[in-house]
C-alpha cells in the first residue's frame, strides 16, 4: 500500500460485470454535508480512468445521476452508485447524502457496503452525527478508513485534523487511528497559506509529488525526513500492535528493523478486520490534471486493505414462514438472495431498483420472487409476488450501461421490478427467501397535506403510494380521528423533497395545512340532560323524549351506556336507538368538536307515542339529551400525551431537560449509557412536540435522537383549552 512507483488506472473506466466476489469492493462514503464526498468520488473516477477530465460531466461524464432538486440548500438527497475499476478490481462507490434528514439513504448505503470511507473536511472537523455513524459501524464491525479533504482551504491543518480524528474515532485506543501519509507543502502564497503539493508515505518513506498534475514517486530529501520520523515510529507501533505475529513487538522494541512488506501486510489485515483505521489525505485534481492529490493512495487502500464481500458476514436469511435458512455467504453458485437497497423512478424507464446480491447470480429476464417484510404503519403491506427481472445495468452519468449478470457480492440496477420496494428480498421463485431487514429511522415530523385541486385529488393516493415505496423512511397516515392525510418525515428538508417529488415526478400538487393532534372531550362531573324531539305539523309526526344522566369514568373507559328505564317509559325497541344517537353525538363532540370519551350514560326515563315514535326520533332525542347534559357541567378537553425517550450526549443533557420542561413535559428519569450519552425519559403533550425532530437537532447540534409512543389522553390546562375552543369558534 503506497509502495508502487506508478499505479495504472482501470480500463477506460467501464464498469463491467464482476466474475468473482474477490474482484469486488463495496465502499460507502460517509460524512457531513459539505465534507467533500461527491468531489472525492469524482476525483477517484478521474484517477481510475472513468472520465477524462476533472469536474462534473453530464452524459457520459463523471459520476452518477444525482437527484439534486431545487430546495433550500441544494443538497444531494439520495444514495448514488458509482462503479469504477482499479488494478482489475471493480469498486462500487456508494455516495451518501450528508444531511441528517436523509439518514435512510445512508443506512441503505451501509447495508450495501462492506467497508466505509469517512470523509472529513480539514477546515470543518468532525460533527456529532458523523460520530454517531462511526459508532454504528463499530457495532457491526465494519472496516473503515478516514479521508481528510479540503486541504486547499486557508484554515486547513492536516496534522491537527488527524489528532481530532484519533480523539473522535479512536475511543479507548487512539493509536488505532493514525495517518499513513503526511502532506508535503509548497511555497506559501500571498496569503501565507502553503498549498499541499504531495504526500510522504510513512511506511515506505517515499515521496509522491502531485505538483505537475501527475503522480511522481521519489525519495524524500533531507528537509522532509525529520517530518516523518516521529509519525512513522508511532504508525509502526500501531500496526505491530494489531499484528497476528506476537513476536513482532518484542523484535521491534529490541531494535530489529521490521521489513516494510511485513508491515504493509499486517496493516492491510488489520484494516480488513476493522481494528485499525488509517487516515489519508485527498484533494481534487486541478484543471487539466490527470489525478487528484491522494486519489491513487485511496484507491490502493480500497483494493488492498478493504475486505472482499467474501470476508463480510451476510444478513440473516429465513424462509417466508420464518424458519432460519443457512446460505453459504457470497456464493455465485448458491441460491439467489438479493436485496433492493434503493428504488427510484425514471420518467422514461419506469422504476429502477438498486440491488445488492448476497448469494447466487442475478440475470436479466429471469423470474424471481419478491418478498417484502411490509411496514403497515408506514403505508407498506407484506407482499409476496413473482416478477420478471428487466435489464441489468451499471449507472454512469445519466447513462445505464448494460450488464450480462450480477454475481454474489456485486451491485446492479434492475429495471421493471414494478412491485419491489426498498428493503425487499429477491430470491428464486422455486425457493423464496427473506432477508432480515435493516434498521429504518423512525420519521417523527408530521406534515398534513391535502390535494390542491380536484384533478390532484384523483392522482394523490397513487402518487403517495409510489412515494413511500421509494422511501421507507417516510410514513403515510390516514388519521381517522382528525381526517387528515399525514406524511411523517425525518425533517424539513426531507419533507420538502417529498413534496417536490410529488409535484415533479407524479404531477400531484398538494397544499400543506396545519397538523392536528387527536384531541378528545370528557365530562368533569355528573350532569343530567333531557332530549325532546316532538314534531306534529300534520301527517306522520315525530315523537321521542328521553332523560339521561352522564358521569365521568377513568381514562381509557370509552363510552358506556346503561339502561335503567322502568315501567316501559321508553319501549324496548327504541332503547338501542337512544344509545345510537348518544354514541353518534359523542363521536361529533359536545363542546369543541372532538370525540367524547370516558363517560357513562344512563338512560333513566322517557316518553313515547304509539304512532309518531320511531327509531330516527329517539336517535335525535338521545343526541339532544347528551348536548343538554354537556351544558350543565364543565367539559374537559383531553390532549394526547406521548412517552418520549431522548438519547443525547452528556454535554446537552441539561439543555434538553430544560427544553422538555418548557414543553410542559414531565421528566421521569435518566439513564447513563456507554459513549458519554444519557437516555432521558419523559412524558410530553403531543401538541408540544410537533416540530421536536427539528428543534432537538438544533438544540443538540445533530447529536441526539428520540423516540415517542402514545401513552394516554389527559386534561389540557384551562388556558390552552380555551385557546383551542376559540380557534374552533373562529373557524366555524
Amino acid at each position: 500500500m503506497g509502495d508502487k512507483a506508478n499505479a495504472h488506472p482501470g480500463a477506460a473506466g467501464r464498469a463491467t460485470a464482476a466474475d468473482h466476489p474477490t474482484s469486488v469492493r463495496n465502499v460507502v462514503l460517509v460524512g457531513h454535508s459539505g465534507s467533500g464526498k461527491t468531489t472525492l468520488v469524482e476525483a477517484l473516477a478521474l484517477t481510475a480512468g472513468a472520465v477524462n477530465r476533472a469536474g462534473r460531466v453530464e452524459d457520459g461524464g463523471t459520476v452518477s445521476d444525482y437527484d439534486e432538486i431545487e430546495h433550500r440548500q441544494h443538497r444531494s438527497v439520495q444514495l448514488s452508485l458509482v462503479p469504477v475499476e482499479w488494478d482489475g478490481i471493480k469498486i462500487n462507490l456508494l455516495d451518501t447524502p450528508g444531511y441528517a434528514d436523509f439518514v435512510g439513504e445512508l443506512r441503505a448505503g451501509l447495508r450495501a457496503a462492506d467497508a466505509a470511507l469517512f470523509v472529513v473536511s480539514a477546515s470543518d472537523g468532525v460533527d456529532g452525527s458523523t460520530r454517531m455513524v462511526w459508532d454504528e459501524c463499530t457495532a457491526v464491525g465494519m472496516p473503515r478508513a478516514i479521508v481528510v479533504t479540503h486541504l486547499e482551504a486557508a484554515r486547513a491543518n492536516y496534522e491537527e485534523m488527524t489528532r481530532i480524528c484519533a480523539e473522535a474515532f479512536g475511543g479507548d485506543d487512539p493509536d488505532a487511528v493514525l495517518p499513513l501519509y503526511l502532506p508535503l507543502h509548497g511555497e506559501p502564497g500571498p496569503d501565507g497559506h502553503a498549498p499541499v503539493t504531495g504526500l510522504i508515505g510513512l511506511l515506505t518513506q517515499r515521496l509522491f509529488d502531485y505538483s505537475t498534475g501527475e503522480r511522481k514517486e521519489s525519495e524524500p530529501g533531507g528537509d522532509e525526513l525529520p517530518l516523518i520520523e516521529e509519525a512513522r515510529n508511532r504508525l509502526i507501533e500501531g500496526v505491530i500492535a494489531e499484528s497476528e505475529d506476537e513476536t513482532l513487538m518484542d523484535r521491534y522494541l529490541g531494535g530489529e528493523q521490521i521489513d516494510v512488506k511485513t508491515l504493509i501486510e499486517d496493516l492491510e489485515r488489520a484494516i480488513a478486520r476493522g481494528t485499525f483505521f488509517p487516515v489519508l489525505a485527498a484533494a481534487p485534481a486541478a484543471e487539466g490534471a490527470r489525478q487528484g492529490l491522494g486519489t491513487v493512495e485511496v484507491l490502493e487502500l480500497i483494493t488492498r486493505g478493504f475486505p472482499t464481500p467474501l470476508e463480510r458476514p451476510a444478513p440473516a436469511v429465513t424462509t417466508l414462514d420464518g424458519r432460519p435458512r443457512e446460505v453459504r455467504p457470497c456464493d455465485p453458485d448458491g441460491p439467489l438472495v438479493a436485496e433492493v437497497v434503493k428504488t427510484a423512478s425514471d420518467p422514461y424507464v419506469g422504476r429502477i431498483s438498486l440491488v445488492r446480491v448476497f448469494s447466487g447470480t442475478l440475470r436479466p429476464d429471469e423470474t424471481v420472487h419478491v418478498s417484502g417484510h411490509g411496514m403497515e404503519d408506514r403505508g407498506h403491506e407484506d407482499h409476496d409476488v413473482d416478477e420478471r427481472v428487466g435489464a441489468l445495468s451499471a449507472p454512469f452519468g445519466k447513462q445505464q450501461r448494460t450488464l450480462g449478470h450480477c454475481i454474489a457480492g456485486d451491485l446492479a440496477c434492475v429495471a421493471k421490478l414494478s412491485r419491489a420496494e426498498t428493503g425487499d428480498t429477491l430470491s428464486s421463485k422455486d425457493d423464496p427467501l427473506l432477508m432480515e431487514p435493516w434498521q429504518m429511522p423512525d420519521p417523527l415530523l408530521p406534515l398534513a397535506i391535502q390535494a390542491h385541486s380536484k384533478a390532484d385529488e384523483d392522482k394523490l393516493s397513487q402518487g403517495l403510494a409510489r412515494l413511500v415505496a421509494e422511501d421507507p423512511t417516510m410514513r403515510l397516515e390516514q388519521n381517522q380521528a382528525t381526517h387528515q392525510v399525514v406524511l411523517w418525515a425525518l425533517g424539513e428538508a426531507h419533507a420538502d423533497v417529498a413534496l417536490e417529488r410529488l409535484r415533479s415526478r407524479y404531477g400531484v400538487q398538494v397544499d400543506v395545512v396545519p397538523y392536528k393532534v387527536s384531541l378528545r372531550e370528557t365530562f368533569a362531573g355528573r350532569a343530567a340532560g333531557r332530549g325532546r324531539h316532538v314534531k306534529q305539523s300534520g301527517g306522520h309526526g315525530q315523537y321521542a323524549i328521553c332523560e339521561i344522566e352522564v358521569e365521568p369514568l377513568p381514562g381509557g373507559s370509552g363510552i358506556e351506556f346503561v339502561d335503567k328505564v322502568v315501567g316501559g317509559a321508553v319501549p324496548r325497541q327504541f332503547i338501542p336507538s337512544v344509545e345510537k344517537g348518544v354514541r353518534a353525538q359523542a363521536a361529533k363532540g359536545v363542546a369543541a368538536g372532538h370525540p367524547l370519551v370516558d363517560v357513562r350514560v344512563t338512560l333513566r326515563d322517557g316518553k313515547a307515542h304509539s304512532v309518531d315514535s320511531s327509531d330516527a326520533a329517539f336517535q335525535t332525542a338521545g343526541a339532544l339529551a347528551l348536548r343538554e347534559a354537556a351544558g350543565e357541567t364543565k367539559i374537559h378537553l383531553l390532549e394526547p400525551v406521548a412517552e418520549v425517550s431522548v438519547l443525547v450526549g452528556d454535554d446537552y443533557v441539561g439543555a434538553v431537560m430544560s427544553d422538555l420542561s418548557g414543553r410542559r413535559g414531565r421528566v421521569l428519569g435518566t439513564e447513563q449509557t456507554s459513549g458519554g450519552r444519557t437516555v432521558i425519559k419523559a412524558e410530553v403533550p403531543e401538541i408540544e412536540i410537533g416540530r421536536y425532530a427539528i428543534d432537538l437537532r438544533s438544540l443538540s447540534h445533530g447529536t441526539a435522537r428520540f423516540s415517542r409512543r402514545y401513552a394516554r389522553h389527559e386534561p389540557m390546562p384551562q388556558q390552552i383549552a380555551e385557546r383551542v375552543r376559540e380557534e374552533v369558534r373562529v373557524a366555524s
